[in-house]
């Protein structure tokens, strides 16, 4: 750490010189125009940049199928605009993983194809996307999707639950995109201002999106095993599950109101709501046990597992109300 003392020049500006090594590394010299950018007491500086896309280059001549998906995925995350894919030859299938890909990456598309070249560019302006927007459809997509899982259940609705499945799809690229907002207020002050959101609150709304996208994951087994069901099921288990679901949304609704009211009190009292939910859910889950024991082992088996993802998912409804509670809370 280097420290500089301010000082007065023309009898009302204030200046302070910076580091040498720091302006060397960023090509800082006279001349330079400099960002500032006010975060709370904090006040940072960066280089004013020429260029608005950030490129980022990936050697993938070894890299195929889920490897290859997942290198494209984590360049898209870590906030690179444009994404350079090189490799003496690109092969069909590189080719064709590339574009599933892009296809599961909001924003993303292929602008240039070559022999040994793949130029892939993120098309969305960043200062018109919403950590807010895009976590309030998080809610609604997991919700829904939980609520047509349970209802597939009940009415052995294997439609109804393949659709579920592939709304998994829809509820990832919006995580995905939560991330890469959020890692880009970590990447630079900038992206903050331009959200218009403290880093902390963006931190907040990361976190409650890893847990529906969970919530989203944990509809997705109850659809799978729904699948599996061809009898029907006993009418006090099915109403014992759905009571349990209910619940579970209470908890989860509640939690999410909590986040995102500005009243501090009112987020701190639906927040406390929800945790005291969760305890009650558990007591309830209690009880559903007695009525499993009277089913087939296998048949018992399967709707424990769908218990435990309602239960689950109410418990991460739980940690969003904790997250709500931590922004509720007062800072120093």
């Amino acid at each position: 750490m280097e420290t500089r003392k301010v000082q007065v020049t023309g009898g009302s500006t204030y200046t302070v010189s910076i580091p040498k090594t720091w302006a060397t590394e960023n090509d800082v010299e006279a001349g330079t125009e400099i960002e500032f950018h006010p975060d709370g007491d904090s006040l940072f500086l960066t280089p004013l940049s020429d260029s608005e896309r950030t490129r980022g280059t990936l050697d993938i001549a070894d890299l195929t199928g889920q490897a290859l998906r997942r290198a494209v995925t984590t360049m898209y995350v870590s906030g690179f605009d444009v994404i350079e894919l090189e490799a003496a030859e690109i092969t069909t299938e590189q080719r064709s993983t590339v574009r599933e890909a892009v296809q599961s990456l909001v924003g993303l598309e292929v602008l240039e194809e070559t022999r040994d070249r793949v130029v892939v560019q993120d098309l969305l302006d960043s200062s018109e996307l919403s950590i807010h927007n895009a976590v309030t459809r998080m809610r609604l997509i997991s919700l829904s999707m939980l609520e047509d899982a349970i209802t597939a259940l009940g009415e052995r609705d294997h439609d109804l639950a393949r659709d579920v499945i592939g709304r998994d799809d829809d509820l990832d690229r919006l995580w995905l995109v939560v991330s890469r907002i959020f890692r880009a207020t970590l990447r630079t002050p900038k992206a903050a201002e331009e959200l218009g959101l403290p880093r902390e609150e963006c931190f907040d709304y990361h976190s409650s999106a890893r847990q529906l996208e969970r919530i989203g994951d944990h509809a997705t087994k109850i659809a799978h095993l729904t699948l599996n069901i061809d009898e029907p099921l006993p009418d006090d288990v099915v109403e014992a599950v759905s009571d349990l679901h209910r619940d579970a949304v209470d908890v989860i609704d509640t939690s999410m109101d909590a986040l995102f009211d500005d009243d501090t009190d009112a987020a701190t009292r639906r927040a406390n709501e929800a945790r005291t939910g969760v305890r009650a859910i558990d007591e309830r889950v209690r009880s559903i046990d007695e009525l499993l024991r009277d089913l087939d082992p296998t048949r018992a088996q399967l709707l424990g597992l769908v218990v435990d993802s309602v239960l689950r998912s109410a418990d991460y409804g739980g940690n969003i109300a904790e997250t709500a509670l931590q922004k509720a809370a007062p800072t120093p």
